[in-house]
């Protein structure tokens, strides 16, 4: 196996894996926040608030993981 084919069948598993967890983890958050406004509308300012930060924080590992996959790419 050529050493570029093997660079980039490493980015495209480490972006693949590594998006997967932060996408179920996403979908969690969202779930969770929704049933939480369903069961106290007067709430809902705060717990957007929270599953907003909670998205970005869960967020930023899919980013690690692009960046990741570029390291092995480039590197």
């Amino acid at each position: 196996m050529d050493i570029e084919v093997a660079k980039t069948l490493g980015m495209a598993l480490a972006v693949g894996l590594g998006v997967i967890g932060p996408g179920i983890g996403i979908g969690l958050i969202v779930a969770k926040a929704l049933e939480a406004i369903g069961r106290n509308p007067d709430a809902s300012g705060k717990v957007q608030a929270t599953m907003f930060i909670g998205i970005a924080f869960t967020e930023a590992l899919a980013i690690f993981a692009l960046v990741i996959a570029f390291i092995v790419k480039f590197a």
